[in-house]
């Protein structure tokens, strides 16, 4: 069984200027993320291309897709977080941040409530174009569509390229597993508490998915700081890269050392991004 982590970029990319550099650069900081339902570590790769060098990119790696695609997918949220946390608990201690989009939000706010039992908590969770918790899946479930309704569906908000449908052998897998992240998603209920960390609450304004106006609730699920940032696009503008830049930014600590002390944020959002809500 393959592990359920794929760790790219930082740690596992060669350092610019490649000779007299010793090879890989040291990470002094960790981006732990999760795909949206169905998605593979690859869905991440325009964050693992805009981060420093010196930051590492961890993508969940689920059963049913990717290396471990003749893996049964889980149904349940519980048991993919029980292994998540296990495997990162066990990893070289870094600072690190949350990031999850869609169903990875589900995934990244429990993680990061399984890691503070831990004693590991994240410095960050950025929850990405999902309603919080309090609003919990209702009926008619996604998860029990037929497979033409689940390809319009997917196709409609941006997740599946209509060249793609015909093409059994490559639909098949990817049906099963987002059916199954669907399924985990719509039957998970909010936990009795919430997290201390600090959540920073993401949507686009085009998202057909979400109503942008609930993701300012997510407030209600932490003690600590929170904020809201709304950005152009639809469903899946979190892998765009310079929405991935620009939300890196909010998630990255600036490196330590001597060096000129850069300017603070500007408080006005870079362009394509809207501070607030909608």
């Amino acid at each position: 069984m393959s592990g359920w982590w794929m760790t790219v970029g930082g740690g596992a990319r060669r350092a610019a200027g490649g000779a007299g550099t010793g090879g890989r650069v040291r990470p002094r900081f960790r981006v732990v993320a999760l795909p949206h339902a169905g998605g593979w570590p690859s869905a991440f790769r325009s964050w693992w291309q805009v981060l420093p060098e010196d930051v590492e990119c961890l993508v969940a790696q689920l059963p049913g897709r990717g290396a471990r695609i003749g893996e049964p997918s889980l149904t349940r949220v519980a048991p993919m977080v029980e292994a998540l946390a296990r495997e990162l608990a066990e990893r070289e201690p870094l600072p690190y941040a949350v990031v999850g989009h869609s169903f990875g939000s589900v995934l990244g706010y429990e993680l990061t409530r399984a890691m503070e039992r831990k004693g590991l908590p994240p410095e960050r969770l950025a929850v990405s174009a999902r309603q919080p918790p309090c609003f919990p899946g209702l009926p008619p479930f996604a998860h029990l569509r037929t497979d033409a309704e689940l390809l319009d569906h997917l196709t409609d908000i941006g997740g599946m390229s209509p060249e793609l449908r015909d093409r059994a052998d490559l639909v098949g897998p990817s049906l099963r597993a987002i059916r199954a992240d669907l399924e985990a998603m719509e039957t998970h209920r909010r936990p009795r508490t919430g997290t201390a960390v600090p959540i920073l609450a993401l949507a686009a304004v085009d998202d057909p998915v979400v109503i942008g106006d609930r993701m300012h609730l997510w407030s209600l699920e932490t003690s600590g700081g929170f904020a809201h940032r709304t950005f152009t696009g639809g469903h899946f503008y979190l892998y765009e890269p310079a929405h991935a830049a620009a939300v890196a930014a909010l998630l990255v600590p600036a490196p330590a050392g001597p060096g000129p002390v850069p300017p603070p944020p500007s408080p006005h959002p870079s362009p394509g991004v809207r501070a607030g809500h909608r």
